[in-house]
């Protein structure tokens, strides 16, 4: 292939993209969409016309809609639009795995001799049945303030000074369009009343600008902790305001590690806690970037090591520098299931505990708060309270 003709050829690429886009944005909403209407209003369910017209005007309506409302949400900053949007999403996915399981029901009903239209109309019902029942508790789940999960973590290079140490864990808040300060302050509530050492939050605070979410991350400064308060930022701090974020946190009095450390000291021995900016940070135009030796420069390599980490897959880099122990979010737990498969492509972890190498060890939390739907099914959300203990 020529110069030419390689220049010819990348612009050809370029303008295919976003036909790609739209053909798999196009595929995968008439698959959200499609599928449960055709288990609920067709499948051999036969109901009378005038249900299934108004069934379908009701689903041919939100999917029309919901491209819309997701563009003036989460790129127009609207947040009634993202509620509407973010509420859909979430009803239609618990529907769209639904009505895929209900094929088992199907399968069943045929296999004991039950015929269409009955069959189709009892697997239908099902799954509606089954679907509210989930949407209404898993919007429950969301919204209440989590419960805490008590982890025991072994590391074996840390002193017996420190052993006992009281670590609390919050990630993934993602103040939103959804008003939560009471939530918040809640939260705060229950991290004070576990007396931490350290506490730490691993990022997305908020979708969107400190200015849109002051109020609903006011209590973050109520929280209280005898030896640091730390902060990184996640993915989300990058789709908008980082800079602003991390600003607005070292006011709350928290300590920003952007790349670096400090060092808490109990009984006489010290543990080196640092951060590093999330991975995607290097993709925005902050100039930042994950940087572990920036974050470890200078600290004492025979000291243990907790690093803060937005995303579990951060972990690579935390083995090849020698990290004790990383607490990471960003999973969800993946927040409603079966999502969490999806999620596992992508990362090492989902949720809990994990080794990797033969120092390393990962705690993924399924997430204090949610992104988006305000539904957790099967996921809960969680306040982590990390007990350390030397060997």
């Amino acid at each position: 292939m020529s110069t030419g003709e390689a220049v010819q050829a990348a612009p050809a690429r370029r303008s295919l993209r976003p036909l790609l886009f739209g053909l798999t944005v196009t595929t995968v909403l008439g698959l959200l969409f499609g599928v449960p209407w055709w288990m609920l209003l067709l499948s051999g369910a036969h109901w009378p016309t005038p249900v299934v017209a108004a069934g379908t005007a009701l689903f041919a309506a939100a999917a029309l809609a919901f491209p819309y409302l997701m563009f003036q949400g989460h790129a127009r900053g609207k947040d009634w639009a993202s509620r509407i949007a973010d509420t859909t999403l979430g009803v239609i996915w618990v529907l769209f795995v639904w009505a895929v399981l209900g094929n088992v029901l199907r399968g069943a009903l045929a296999l004991g001799g039950v015929a269409d239209p009955l069959r189709s109309r009892i697997t239908a019902a099902a799954v509606a049945a089954v679907a509210l029942v989930l949407v209404v508790w898993g919007y429950a789940e969301a919204m209440r303030v989590p419960r805490v999960r008590r982890v025991e973590v072994i590391l074996p290079r840390l002193g017996k000074g420190l052993d006992g140490l009281k670590v609390v864990l919050l990630t993934d808040t993602h103040y939103g369009p959804i008003e939560r300060s009471r939530w918040s302050a809640g939260v705060t509530r229950a991290v004070n009343a576990l007396d931490p050492d350290v506490v730490c939050h691993t990022g997305d605070i908020a979708d969107g600008t400190v200015a849109q979410r002051t109020a609903q991350a006011a209590p973050l400064g109520d929280i209280r902790a005898k030896l640091a308060r730390t902060y990184v930022t996640g993915n989300h701090e990058y789709y908008g305001e980082a800079e602003g974020w991390l600003a607005h946190m070292q006011h709350l009095g928290w300590e920003c590690l952007h790349n670096r450390h400090l060092v808490v000291e109990r009984g006489g021995d010290r543990l080196v806690v640092a951060g590093v900016d999330d991975i995607t940070a290097s993709h925005s135009r902050t100039g930042h970037s994950m940087d572990h030796a920036a974050a470890l420069a200078g600290a004492d390599p025979d000291l243990p090591v907790l690093l803060l980490a937005h995303q579990p897959k951060q972990i690579t880099a935390a083995v090849a520098h020698g990290v004790d122990l990383q607490i990471s979010g960003h999973t969800h737990g993946g927040q409603i299931w079966p999502f969490h498969y999806l999620v596992r492509l992508d990362q090492p972890a989902v949720q809990g505990l994990t080794r990797h190498g033969e120092r390393t060890q990962l705690y993924t939390s399924r997430g204090t708060g949610f992104w988006g739907p305000p539904l957790r099914v099967f996921a809960p959300s969680e306040i982590t309270e990390l007990t350390l203990r030397s060997a």
